[in-house]
C-alpha cells in the first residue's frame, strides 16, 4: 500500500516501508566506515588515499582521473537518468542554481548552490539521518587533461564522526561506479 501522505512515495509507487528499507541498506553502506572498507583499497577509482580514521575529521578530498571530458562528468552528475544509470538508484535532480536534488531514492537531498558548466558543481548536501537543518558542502571541480579529466571532490562541514562512513560512500556510490560507467 502506498502512503498517500508521502508525495515521493506516490510519485514512485513505493511504500514507506520499501523506501525506509532501501534507505537503511544505503545508509548501512555509508555507516560501515573503515571497519569493513576503510582498510580496503579502491583501485577502480584512481584516487588519493583518505587519511587515517579520525573522529574529528570534518573534510574529505579526492582526485579521480576519468577517460572522458569534463562535460560528460558534469552532465552525469546533474542529469537524473545518467546519475541513476551509474549509481543504480533513482535520482531527481533540478540542474539549475538553487535546484533541489534527491539521490539514492531520497536518502541524500540538497540544493545546487553554484554551477559553472563543465567546470564546477557546488551543493548543499545531506543524508536523511542527520539532524534537521544540518547540511554539508560538496564541491565537484573538473579539470580537462586533453580528452580526459580529473575530478577533484571536496566534502566539508559534515558532523564529527561521519568521515569514515562518508569516505566509504563516496567510493562505493560515486567514484567506483563512475569509473565503470565511463569505460
Amino acid at each position: 500500500m502506498v502512503d498517500l501522505s508521502d508525495p515521493f512515495a506516490i510519485a514512485h509507487g513505493k511504500t514507506r516501508r520499501q523506501l525506509v528499507a532501501g534507505a537503511a541498506m544505503f545508509l548501512g553502506g555509508l555507516a560501515v566506515g573503515s571497519n569493513a572498507f576503510g582498510a580496503a583499497q579502491h583501485p577502480a577509482a584512481n584516487t588519493t588515499p583518505a587519511p587515517a580514521p579520525d573522529p574529528k575529521r570534518m573534510a574529505l578530498h579526492y582526485e579521480a582521473d576519468f577517460k572522458v571530458s569534463p562535460q560528460r562528468i558534469y552532465e552525469a552528475l546533474l542529469d537524473p537518468k545518467q546519475f541513476a544509470a551509474f549509481t543504480g538508484l533513482p535520482a531527481q535532480i533540478d540542474p539549475k542554481v538553487g535546484g533541489a536534488f534527491s539521490l539514492f531514492s531520497g536518502v541524500v537531498t540538497g540544493r545546487n548552490i553554484e554551477l559553472a558548466p563543465n567546470q564546477r558543481i557546488v551543493q548543499a548536501w545531506r543524508p536523511g539521518h542527520w539532524s534537521p537543518g544540518v547540511y554539508s558542502i560538496v564541491k565537484f571541480e573538473l579539470k580537462a587533461r586533453g580528452a580526459e579529466s580529473t575530478l577533484f571532490l571536496d566534502h566539508t562541514g559534515f558532523p564529527a564522526g561521519d568521515a569514515d562512513g562518508l569516505d566509504s560512500g563516496w567510493h562505493e556510490h560515486y567514484l567506483d561506479p563512475m569509473q565503470k560507467y565511463f569505460v
